[in-house]
C-alpha cells in the first residue's frame, strides 16, 4: 500500500466557492482512485491535532481557524506514485506560484486559501489517512 496511496482534504474556501466538483473531476481525470471519502466540519481539537506539526509557527492559529471555518471533505486516493502525482496536480502551495492547470492555480485565493491539502510523503499520507478513516471506512 506504500506509496500507493495519498490524502487529501478539500478546504472551507474551495468547498464553500462550489468548487467541490471541478476538483473531484481533475482528481478523477488524473486517473486516481477515491477510496474514502467524507463530507465534514473539523472541530477545533482535529484540527490542532491535525496540523500540531504547525504549533510553533506564526500562521498556526490562522490556520486552525480557517479549517474550522467551514465544511471540508476528506479522501483517500490511490494511484501509483500517489504522493508524488498528486502533489504536482495540486501545484505549489502558493497559488501565485502553482503551474498553470492545477487545482491551486485554478482554484485559490491564497497560500492559506489554497484549495486542498495534499499529503507531503508516503508516512504523511498513511498518517492522515488513519486520523480521520477507520479500517473499516478504507475500501483498500
Amino acid at each position: 500500500m506504500n506509496g500507493e496511496i495519498t490524502f487529501s482534504i478539500i478546504k472551507p474556501d474551495a468547498f464553500g466557492s462550489g468548487n467541490t466538483g471541478p476538483i473531484l473531476a481533475m482528481i478523477h481525470e488524473a486517473g486516481f482512485e477515491i477510496v474514502a471519502l467524507k463530507l465534514l466540519r473539523m472541530t477545533r481539537e482535529q484540527a490542532k491535532s491535525f496540523y500540531a506539526i504547525h504549533k510553533d509557527r506564526p500562521f498556526y492559529n490562522d490556520l486552525v481557524e480557517f479549517m474550522i471555518s467551514g465544511p471540508v471533505i476528506v479522501m483517500i486516493l490511490r494511484q501509483e506514485n500517489a504522493v508524488d502525482k498528486f502533489r504536482k496536480l495540486i501545484g505549489a502551495t502558493d497559488p501565485a506560484k502553482a503551474e498553470p492547470g492545477t487545482v491551486r492555480k485554478r482554484f485559490a485565493s491564497s497560500v492559506q486559501m489554497n484549495a486542498v491539502h495534499g499529503s507531503d510523503s508516503d508516512e504523511n499520507a498513511l498518517r492522515e489517512s488513519n486520523f480521520f478513516f477507520s479500517e473499516a471506512e478504507r475500501c483498500l
